[in-house]
């Protein structure tokens, strides 16, 4: 997110009060959208959530697919960064790989919302911020690729990119399984992607 300086590499009070306030908007933006879907959704809709008048949302924002972009961009370099740094970590190819599995659990067990938000909408996107958030996201799936291949050798690299997709669709649905306490989501999620990656 767009952050204001004073010059000296440090927030003011303003610009750390108006970085708050942007990341309350967006945190009820993909609550929003995570229920009523994008296009149902008003710029004013979120601005009421966050106890903002219509017109004072734009301060923040321009637009509502302003607000998008900002959501969506902004997990697409989180997890691009947390899939960096387990990379980063090195170790063998198995600790890589459920280093980069536990970023994307904890993604997923967090922020359920913007797992909704960025499945369904993404394609309402303008095509600039769509397509680098699929660039974002084809460089994080590749580290994944990279592991798997590492740690499976006999996998050809469209082999181990199948895996790793079919993964991604087991970890983003759920926001779609039956409610339970976060500690056994994690547990579940886990110990299933890992099986699946080792099929």
């Amino acid at each position: 997110m767009a952050q204001v300086s004073d010059g000296v590499g440090a927030l003011t009070p303003r610009a750390q009060a108006k970085a708050r306030r942007r990341d309350q908007i967006l945190v009820a933006a993909a609550r929003l959208m995570a229920r009523r879907g994008f296009h149902a959704v008003r710029l004013d809709d979120i601005g009421a959530e966050v106890g903002i008048s219509g017109p004072g949302m734009y301060r923040y924002f321009t637009s509502k697919e302003d607000v998008l972009a900002e959501m969506l961009l902004d997990i697409s370099r989180r997890l691009r960064d947390g899939g960096r740094a387990a990379v980063g970590r090195g170790g063998r190819a198995e600790e890589v790989l459920d280093a980069l599995l536990a970023v994307h659990v904890d993604f997923v067990a967090t922020e359920p919302d913007l797992i909704s938000v960025q499945f369904r909408d993404l394609g309402s996107l303008p095509a600039g911020p769509r397509h680098e958030v699929r660039s974002l996201q084809r460089e994080y799936a590749e580290m994944w690729v990279d592991a798997l291949v590492r740690l499976r050798p006999e996998l050809a690299a469209v082999d181990a990119r199948a895996h790793v997709h079919a993964v991604f669709g087991l970890l983003n649905a759920s926001p779609r399984l039956p409610s339970m306490a976060e500690a056994e989501l994690r547990r579940v999620l886990t110990v299933m992607a890992a099986a699946a990656l080792r099929a």
